[in-house]
This record gives structure tokens, sequence and C-alpha cells, in this order.
């Protein structure tokens, strides 16, 4: 018994003690629960031996489903390829869309997956299901990745928050069925930075702490009677405020801070603002942050659009790239690529390609993933995956990995359901250096 103990890590300790204080109240331990145990040693041992070494993540989202046809798995059947060429990149043999040519120059870096596919071919349930990878349902909320991370992982920085996202929208997961404390703080425009997050004028901290402690007794009562998750919130809410408006971080929302030619780099747009925020971010240690783009439902003048968006997209994620490598954040930094679902490869009428779940591409660079690495394929007219099928839970459990959380963790909702972060996904092992 003692060299079980001694083996588990500090999250199978917790659930040991767990396991004992249940014996010693009249609850059976017994051999399954020392063999679930070593089990669950075992597993967790595995994975640190073959997981990334990310502590934190950018997850850049391309909302309505990015053509892979035109920026990520270029084809040269004419039939399927329209006026788009394709173009070498640093990386040996891995081309891509003519739009992305400076991440071609980062593709050393970059671990490229041709090969997902989807059963959602709707844009809001697929975006759910890339976000969380469970299915959407009416009776229940699935937490985002960014809210397993929170739960599992926990903050790196005490007073910034630990998830946030940059020009989401408000049908995203965020917590679901998890506490509000694991939710994301909302960033609608980056160039704005962190509203409403100073002292009102000619109050100081310290009577705004007295306030709070005089606001604390009159609502002891009423929270020891009634601790419940919506009382709970509000009071971690306030707590996470006063520890923002006091964090000597605060400016890192401020990213009028940065030199002129850096955000120039990153481009003069929403998004691109949105990548340099989520590198100050993660520079000060925030755990997750989401940044959006949309209008990548291009039913109708599809090239045009896609070149447009695409253009955006290579100069943000080729700078982000660089930036971070540059200060040395890269390697802790998992950067992820994603998107609903692709684009069909043939071209409507109207110029434009529809939705296609069936087979589209997603990249994952840093954090501990391979540079220069394609995992995956689809066939020449990229309609079917012909290598390696990666699930949306496949995916999501690769990003759990490469930061570390325990994918056999159950987490109960409210309703007493277990659930895991990536929902029986199995995670790439391929794509980790």
């Amino acid at each position: 018994m003692k060299d079980l103990v001694n083996r588990l890590d500090d999250l199978s300790r917790r659930d040991f003690a767990r396991y004992l204080a249940k014996s010693f109240l009249g609850v059976g331990f017994g051999i399954p629960a020392f063999q679930s145990l070593a089990k669950a040693s075992d597993q967790r041992a595995l994975l640190n031996a073959s997981s990334g070494s990310a502590k934190r993540v950018i997850y850049l989202y391309m909302s309505g489903g990015m053509s892979h046809l035109d920026t990520l798995d270029p084809k040269t059947d004419e039939t399927v390829r329209g006026p788009v060429s394709s173009i070498a990149t640093n990386a040996d043999g891995i081309h891509l869309s003519e739009h992305m040519a400076r991440l071609g120059k980062q593709m050393d870096k970059v671990s490229l997956i041709r090969s997902l596919s989807s059963n959602q071919g709707a844009h809001e349930r697929g975006r759910y299901f890339m976000r969380t990878g469970y299915t959407q349902r009416g009776t229940i909320r699935h937490p985002s990745t960014g809210a397993w991370t929170m739960r599992l992982a926990g903050k790196l920085n005490r007073t910034l928050p630990g998830y946030v996202t940059v020009g989401g929208d408000s049908r995203h997961p965020g917590a679901g069925f998890m506490e509000a404390k694991y939710a994301p703080l909302p960033i609608g425009d980056p160039e704005a930075g962190l509203q409403n997050s100073r002292l009102p004028r000619g109050t100081s901290m310290a009577r705004m702490q007295r306030r709070l402690g005089i606001a604390n007794r009159i609502d002891a009562v009423f929270k020891a009677r009634y601790d419940q998750r919506s009382v709970r919130a509000y009071s971690d809410a306030y707590r996470d405020a006063i520890n923002l408006m006091s964090s000597q971080d605060l400016h890192a929302f401020d990213i009028s801070r940065e030199a002129e030619a850096t955000r120039t780099g990153y481009g003069d747009n929403a998004f691109g603002q949105g990548c340099l925020l989520a590198r100050r971010l993660v520079e000060k240690d925030v755990r997750f942050v989401e940044v959006s783009s949309g209008g990548w439902d291009t039913h109708q003048n599809n090239f045009d659009r896609v070149r447009d968006k695409a253009r955006e997209l290579d100069q943000a994620l080729g700078m982000l790239l660089e930036d971070l490598d540059r200060r040395g954040l890269l390697n802790e930094t998992l950067v992820v690529l994603a998107t609903e679902f692709g684009r069909t490869p043939k071209i409507n009428q109207n110029t434009g390609r529809d939705h296609y779940p069936k087979a589209f591409s997603c990249l994952l660079a840093g954090g501990g993933v391979k540079g220069g690495y394609v995992h995956g394929a689809t066939n020449e007219q990229g309609t079917e995956v012909v290598k390696n099928s990666v699930s949306i839970p496949d995916f999501n459990a690769t990003i759990a990995q490469a930061i570390g959380l325990p994918q056999e963790e159950v987490i109960m909702s409210e309703s007493g359901r277990p659930f895991t972060v990536a929902h029986k996904g199995k995670a790439i092992s391929e794509v980790f250096a």
C-alpha cells in the first residue's frame, strides 16, 4: 500500500485521500479502488511521458468554416483548386496556399493536421462541437476547452483572469455546467482594452476593501445558509474584480503600449490586434486566450473573400509565431488554429464553397509539438480523408495532452452525469516532439 501511494502523483493522492475518507465513514474501499488508482497512476505516467510542454494556450478560431483547400491543404487538381496556387514553405515537402506566405516561413514550428473530420455541418453545432468535444444538447451545456483548462490546471497569474476570449460571440459555451469562475472574460475590442477596470474617482483601494468588508459581514449569514453555485458566483466575481483592479499586470490589456512597428506587424484589423493582445496576456501568464475571426462562411465569392481573410490570418499568425519565439515563449505556449469545418471541393454556381465537415485542416504550433510535420492527408480532390483520420474529440485530446490535463479525470455535472475533458478522444501522439 505504501509503495502504491508513493507512486501516485498529487492528483492521485487526493483521489486516494477521498477514497480513504469514504472507507472510514463506512463505505468499503476494496481492491477495485486500489486497481482504479493504480490504473490512473499508470495513465498519468504515460501522459507525462508523451505530452507537450505547454503552460499556456492561444486558441485562434476561424468562425464560419475556413476553406482547407484555399489555405492549409491546397490541391493541384484544377477542378477543385480554382485560381489559387500553392507555394513551398521552409519545411521540406509542405506546401500551403499562396495566401499563407508568412506562415510558410514558420512551418518548421508547426504540426499541420490535414485529416480532421466532423459529423456536424451546421455552424452553431459545429462551433460547439469543436470548442467542447461534445455534440450540442438541449438538456446540458458542456464546458469549452478553456474552461476545462481552468478547472483542471488553474490560474498561473493570481490577479489576472485565467481565461480570456477576444472578439467572440454570446453563444460561446464558456464554462458550461461548471461554476462561473471558470468562464472566460470577454473582450470585444482588443484596442479598447479592459473597460471599467479602474476604481471610481476619489476611491482608494483601502476604502474599497473596507466597503467590501462591511458587505461581507452583512452577507455572511445568507452565504452560510445558501451555499449554492449562484451565490458563490457573486462572491467569486467580486473577489476577482478587486484582484484585477489592484493587479500590477493590468497594463497587459493595453496594446497601445506596444511599439508601432509591432502593432503594424500583426495587421491593422481586429483579429491581428487580438493576436497581439493574446501575446501580451500569455506573457503575463494568462492561461488560455481565444481570439476569433469571423467571415469565413464563403458560399459566395469564395476566392476573393478567402484571399482577404487568409491574408489577415497569415499576417497575424506568422507574426505571432515569430514574436513568441523571439521572446522565448513559444515552447511553453501552444498555438491552436481551429475552425468548425472545411468547404466543399466542388465550386458552386456563386463561385463559392459550401459547408464540408467530412474533411478539413487545423494546426498546432509551439508547446512541445513537432515542427515541419503533417499528420494525415486527404485525397487529390480534398473530398476524403485517406490517412490518419482525426475526430474533433481526438483534436481536443491532443490540446489537453499538450498542456498536461488529466484526461481520465471525471467531472460531474449538476445533474450527476460524468464528463471528461476530451470525451473519449485519443491524443495524436505523433505530433509531440
